[in-house]
């Protein structure tokens, strides 16, 4: 029988990667656009229309097996009233369809300071907006009764990421890598996570829904820098040259965070650059025998190369 998956937020790294995942699998995936244009994957069969609206994800909805929610609002504006009443929409489609409703999660729900692993059941205390406001989706998702799939993660990375440190804020795109800027602290651990590595989770899990529980939740571990170092000096050493290091100025990014709605986003973050937080993976281990992984020094290849930014 024919799988079809709606894939909300094609155009951004998680969604991506999980639409072409799922194709090389055998499913038919569907996206949803404000408009068609030139340049679209033409192995996706593109519907128009706007995933605020709800009409437009239940035409866009009708006959899936899953749908993928993995869109922001552009540019983060307004995400704190968007995101919730998105999500709704995906949940009534997936509500008239019993479709499996898959989010990708993030550490956000967490305290950093209380949190040095995270396991999927693990006390969910966020002191940010963005923190409050993720741990809500996900419990949104679970009151609803239909069937859920969360992964969470830790920071994005990869050819083709949307919104990412690595490429907004690491390194500058369509340049060599001749400078890294670091935005962790001296000492502590953080978690990376390679974007393809993570969609291939997503279709196999969804691959599996038989065995699934009705609401699900796994951890992705992805690459882990267990001192904040590992990372950039891997992005040097993948770049083909020697990169000068340099730490990031926080300092100076509220001044920027006044202009910028994307660097006020990530200035919220940055306990999260204080504090290691770790997920353990071995529930989504024990369910799929392995977690999807890329060596480190290829998805960083890779990735540079798809930036412009390798020599």
């Amino acid at each position: 029988m024919e799988r079809i998956a709606l894939v909300l937020g094609t155009s951004g790294g998680v969604g991506g990667e999980t639409a072409r995942a799922l194709l090389g699998k055998g499913w038919r995936v569907r996206g949803l656009v404000r408009q068609l244009r030139p340049g679209l994957d033409p192995r996706i069969d593109w519907r128009e229309g706007d995933a605020r609206v709800l009409g437009d994800v239940l035409d866009a909805a009708e006959g899936v097996a899953a749908l993928v929610h993995a869109v922001n609002p552009p540019g983060y504006l307004e995400w704190d009233k968007r995101v919730l009443p998105m999500l709704e929409n995906s949940i009534e489609a997936a509500r008239a369809n019993d479709a499996r409703l898959a989010l990708p999660g993030t550490i956000y729900n967490y305290d950093p300071a209380q949190t040095p692993v995270a396991h999927p059941d693990s006390h969910q205390a966020p002191g940010t907006r963005k923190g409050g406001i993720r741990k809500a989706m996900e419990a949104r998702i679970e009151a609803s009764g239909v069937r859920g799939l969360i992964l969470r993660a830790g920071d994005y990375y990869g050819p083709r990421p949307g919104n990412s440190w690595l490429s907004q804020g690491m390194i500058t795109p369509g340049k060599p890598v001749t400078r890294v800027t670091n935005p962790g602290r001296k000492g502590v651990g953080h978690a990376w996570a390679y974007l393809p590595d993570v969609g291939e989770a997503f279709a196999r899990l969804l691959d599996r829904e038989a065995e699934l529980p009705r609401f699900a939740r796994f951890h992705f571990a992805g690459h882990w820098d267990p001192d904040g170092s590992a990372f950039p000096a891997a992005i040097a050493e993948a770049g083909g040259r020697k990169a000068k290091q340099v730490r990031l100025p926080w300092a100076l990014l509220p001044l920027v965070a006044l202009f910028n709605p994307t660097i006020r986003e990530l200035l919220e973050m940055r306990p999260f650059w204080n504090y290691p937080v770790r997920l353990d993976n071995r529930e989504l281990v024990a369910f799929l025998g392995e977690e999807p992984h890329t060596p480190l020094a290829e998805s960083l290849r890779i990735s540079l190369k798809a930036l412009g930014s390798l020599e």
